[in-house]
């Protein structure tokens, strides 16, 4: 992580603005309410944050419940941009958004992310300033990064990425755009982290704890335990494409055999569509097959759904998760994935952990990513550290 500079004089501030920008208050009582602070402990920080240009407050009054209506606070999306890239292993989604959230632009295109670091990262850095389109660049106050990988979150890089060349192991991706806007945050973390946040934030915000597994090329997860993502110790938590299934010897790229990933993710299917004569050469074409009613290709995925499902039966087992969130590519193959998905987790988990278990597809599809990477962005640049780098900035 780049960028941030310590400062004592807004301690407490960021807390006031974090939750403005998720929503969860709306009015400076509503802070008074959540916090525990004063009234006028909170009217001064508002008013700081107001007079930095963080916040806004007007609009149309708040519902009053009993009393005088609340003005209504919210941050004030012109305090900087946010630029968000979700890079899959064969497709990628960038964004620019302000610092409310509110997207402002956006592409999508096909990638290989099967290449050395150089030129995919530079690919991203000329897409990002298309996407600014005149907008200024000195503006840009967070850059956030997902990568299909393994990701040391502190220090910005992958480690040993199976589905990536050895030449992204520690490779510096932060400082390739650290460089390029000097005046940003620059995060950078695993694409399944970001789509878990990104569906918790929008789609499931009441719930503390939820599993998001993405199944495309390949397979992980991304987990939020009370109500926070959860990395562990060094930031692979939720990687269960690498977990073995049963005594299956099929090498995978990470130096393993028989892993969920190269036996039911979206490349194994594709691979074994191929070896039986139809044309599949990534998890969207098995989609395409399986849609169009192809008896192998919809086979190859209802037996993956089982295999994924005896992995996830044991993981609720020990998690116990409020929900379990269907994402990636195959996804949208929602009654044949998600049904055998289902079967197996109910006739395998603990029935007291699926008893009120909530399994569906993801609302977001694939913006599901990018919306979590403005999460992050705001709750880094919201902190009471980077409060003080973006009112110096004003």
């Amino acid at each position: 992580m780049t960028g941030m500079s310590d400062t004592d004089a807004t301690d407490g501030h960021g807390e006031l603005a974090r939750l403005v920008a998720l929503g969860s208050a709306t009015t400076r009582a509503d802070l008074a309410r959540l916090t525990g602070l004063s009234r006028s402990t909170v009217s001064h920080r508002v008013e700081a944050l107001l007079a930095g240009g963080v916040l806004v407050e007007g609009g149309e009054p708040v519902p009053s419940s009993g009393g005088r209506r609340g003005t209504r606070l919210r941050l004030d999306g012109s305090a900087g941009l946010l630029l968000t890239a979700d890079l899959g292993a064969t497709a990628a989604r960038l964004a620019v958004s302000d610092l409310n959230g509110v997207e402002l632009a956006a592409s999508t295109e096909d990638h290989d992310i099967d290449q050395d670091p150089e030129p995919v990262l530079r690919r991203v850095v000329e897409r990002f300033a298309e996407l600014l389109a005149g907008r200024d660049a000195e503006r840009v106050r967070a850059v956030v990064v997902g990568l299909p990988a393994p990701v040391e979150f502190g220090l910005g890089h992958a480690v040993k990425p199976p589905l990536m060349p050895a030449t992204w192991h520690r490779h510096p991706v932060a400082d390739h755009f650290a460089d390029r806007f000097p005046r940003a945050e620059v995060l950078i973390d695993n694409d399944t982290n970001l789509m878990a946040l990104g569906e918790h934030r929008e789609t499931y915000p009441g719930l503390r704890h939820l599993l998001y597994v993405k199944v495309g090329t390949g397979i992980g997860c991304g987990v939020v335990v009370g109500g926070e993502l959860y990395r562990g110790a060094g930031g692979a938590a939720g990687d269960i494409g690498h977990i073995r299934l049963g005594h299956d010897e099929t090498p995978c790229r990470c130096g393993n055999t028989g892993c969920l990933e190269v036996v039911a993710g979206g490349k194994a299917l594709a691979a074994r569509l191929r070896a039986q004569g139809r044309d599949a050469p990534d998890a969207r074409a098995v989609v395409r097959l399986a849609e169009a009613g192809d008896v192998v290709a919809r086979s190859e995925v209802r037996a993956a759904a089982r295999r994924i499902g005896e992995v996830l039966a044991a993981v609720i087992s020990f998690a116990n998760p409020e929900a379990i969130v269907l994402g990636g590519s195959l996804a949208r193959l929602d009654q044949a994935l998600l049904a055998g998905i289902r079967a197996v987790l109910f006739e395998r988990a603990f029935p007291l952990s699926t008893h009120t278990l909530r399994t569906e597809v993801g609302a977001l599809g694939d913006r599901a990513g990018t919306v979590g990477a403005v999460t992050l962005a705001q709750r880094h640049l919201l902190s009471d550290r980077g409060i003080g780098a973006l009112l110096g900035s004003r």
